[in-house]
């Protein structure tokens, strides 16, 4: 670990090492005088999962709800990219995972387990806050950076653009401030936390800073010119090479994903009457206008944002490119 600039090693399992050393800067380091800021953030829940030796075999006879989009049958895959169903035999697929090297079942089942010492730390966090009697005025954030598929449309991992992947868990707690069961409707990103952290603490966001507080819409404020839709980008890795180079756009209801480089369908979603995806609504003609709509708006957010250069990398390091033998 880099500690205060020098590297050091400490034996252990890196979810309760880190929540020591956030729990010993709380307890004895920082100036209970001052405001503070602590960044806490975990490594564990990554593939590939490794739970903590006291909660590994914990939910080894857990049964198993799959989602209802994995199934490999001509309904899931009616008017679905090609792509998508070819990925299923890949190293990001449910039917040849880790080319093999883990089941979904165990994956899954130790994935579950690995967030049992999170789910730990979070707590000793706010038992910490409560004894030095902070935890009413402090403001705790928890979050994801990314989404992540367990099986829908029988994919696993992040990369493509179905809700699975592209949402994360955020939830945020400051009793003083905020009150319990809010749930924000508006489409809120990754880049509106430090917008929302410089408004906690009275600093006035740097005007080249991306993103904007949720503070107000946490407080239930009128906030007027709030986006209404989200741009997605993913460039194709050639370490990773399942996923195709993805745009698309998001509002609260329609969704449109357009791949880039690949001889494949587009995918046009009605969120409000499908919220699993399962529908394609791409080229059906009553519904030509709003998918015209999205792709401009598309369009017009490369251009402004230029994001019409695609990036390009010299080929080098592992290749994670084998299909699942016949």
């Amino acid at each position: 670990l880099n500690i205060d600039g020098q590297k050091t090693q400490i034996q252990g399992y890196i979810t309760d090492i880190l929540t020591d050393l956030a729990v010993q800067w709380l307890t004895h380091e920082h100036d209970p005088k001052k405001p503070f800021f602590l960044f806490l953030s975990h490594k564990a829940v990554h593939a590939m999962f490794e739970p903590a030796e006291r909660h590994r075999g914990r939910y080894e006879t857990m049964p198993l709800k799959y989602p209802s989009t994995m199934s490999n049958d001509k309904t899931n895959y009616f008017r679905r990219p090609e792509w998508v169903r070819a990925q299923r035999n890949s190293w990001h697929g449910v039917d040849y995972m880790y080319h093999g090297q883990m089941d979904f079942d165990t994956f899954y089942r130790r994935y579950c387990e690995t967030l049992l010492a999170l789910d730990e730390s979070i707590g000793r966090v706010r038992q910490t806050l409560e004894k030095l009697a902070l935890d009413r005025e402090t403001c705790l954030m928890y979050m994801g950076d990314n989404g992540f598929c367990f099986g829908e449309h029988g994919l696993i991992d992040k990369r493509q653009m179905y809700e699975e992947s592209m949402r994360i868990p955020f939830l945020i707690c400051c009793p003083d401030l905020i009150e319990s069961g809010r749930v924000v409707q508006e489409l809120v990103q990754n880049i509106d936390v430090a917008p929302t952290v410089l408004q906690l603490a009275g600093i006035e966001k740097p005007a080249s800073m991306d993103g904007h507080s949720i503070l107000n819409l946490l407080l239930r404020k009128d906030v007027d010119g709030w986006r209404e839709h989200v741009f997605y980008e993913y460039y194709w890795e050639r370490n990773f090479p399942q996923t195709p180079t993805t745009f698309g756009v998001r509002s609260q209801r329609w969704k449109y994903i357009h791949y880039h480089g690949i001889w494949d369908i587009d995918e046009l979603y009605d969120l409000q009457n499908d919220p699993e995806e399962k529908s394609n609504l791409i080229d059906q003609p009553e519904f030509e206008p709003i998918q015209s709509e999205l792709n401009h708006k598309m369009w017009d957010w490369l251009e402004s944002t230029d994001g019409m250069k695609i990036p390009l990398r010299r080929d080098q390091g592992f290749r994670a490119d084998q299909r699942r033998p016949q």
